[in-house]
């Protein structure tokens, strides 16, 4: 009897067909975005100089006018941030609590509850905060509550994960041995995702402090507002000014936050 001879491919003709279809669906998606965007060649040949012109004007950056008026304002999207993140956290726990399917077993309110993380996902912070502009009026607290409405999708979504992750063996012999559910919940669970928990929370604050430094291009308070007077009075030294103390703040949150995880885990 003759062995059988079989011949290697590295793919089957079905497979290389799919293979050259996606990228041709690749490509011709590139392509309409090309078109659809209307660039103009004039314009991106000229991007470059344009660009150098608007270095030189922004150096060197007007430092006196860091205080008062950046100062405040940068303070103020501080508290933006942290204000949000607190009321968000205060928000997402019953929502996350509803979504993990280990703690509430029932099925409409688990979809109810990911569909609410899922909506808060979705819109983008300035869409929140053009909302609740119209709501509130222009100020900090529209951006605080769209920060916050924001960040609920977020900190709902890794928190009903870490909930469903947690080991059932605490939350069976508290249920077994007669505790009530706020027990069983306080002694049970929070003991095993309370790492995760401060993890998140300040994760979500140093995203915050981010997102809250553009809400003032709508109107949200925040240092957002100076940046966009700036920019409209082309006042581009104050501009860099604006901008090197966004980049400042940012890098400091991301230093602190780093290290008070690294303690916490």
């Amino acid at each position: 009897m003759k062995p059988l001879m079989r011949e290697w491919t590295y793919l089957t003709p079905a497979e290389a067909i799919g293979r050259w279809l996606v990228w041709l669906a690749i490509v011709a998606a590139t392509v309409w975005a090309v078109r659809s965007i209307d660039i103009i060649p004039e314009f991106l040949i000229d991007a470059p100089e344009q660009m150098a012109d608007l270095l030189v004007r922004m150096w060197p950056p007007d430092v006196a006018h860091y205080y008062p008026s950046v100062h405040v304002a940068l303070v103020e999207t501080l508290h933006i941030a942290t204000l949000g993140t607190i009321l968000s956290l205060f928000l997402a726990i019953p929502i996350a609590l509803m979504a993990a399917r280990n703690i509430c077993r029932i099925p409409v309110l688990n979809v109810t509850a990911q569909l609410i993380l899922v909506s808060s996902r979705s819109v983008n912070s300035l869409v929140w905060a053009l909302i609740f502009v119209a709501v509130f009026g222009p100020g900090p607290a529209a951006g605080t509550f769209a920060i916050a409405f924001r960040s609920i999708g977020f900190v709902g979504k890794l928190l009903a994960e870490a909930l469903e992750e947690s080991s059932p063996g605490p939350l069976e012999a508290l249920t077994a041995a007669g505790a009530p559910w706020g027990s069983t919940m306080l002694k049970g669970v929070w003991p095993q995702v309370q790492p995760a928990f401060w993890g998140i929370a300040l994760f979500r604050w140093d995203i915050n402090v981010r997102e809250s430094a553009v809400l003032g291009l709508v109107g949200a308070g925040g240092i957002g507002v100076v940046l966009d007077d700036a920019i409209n009075f082309f006042q581009w030294d104050r501009v860099a000014t604006v901008l090197l103390a966004i980049l400042a703040v940012v890098v400091i949150a991301e230093i602190v936050v780093t290290r008070i995880r690294t303690r916490l885990i």
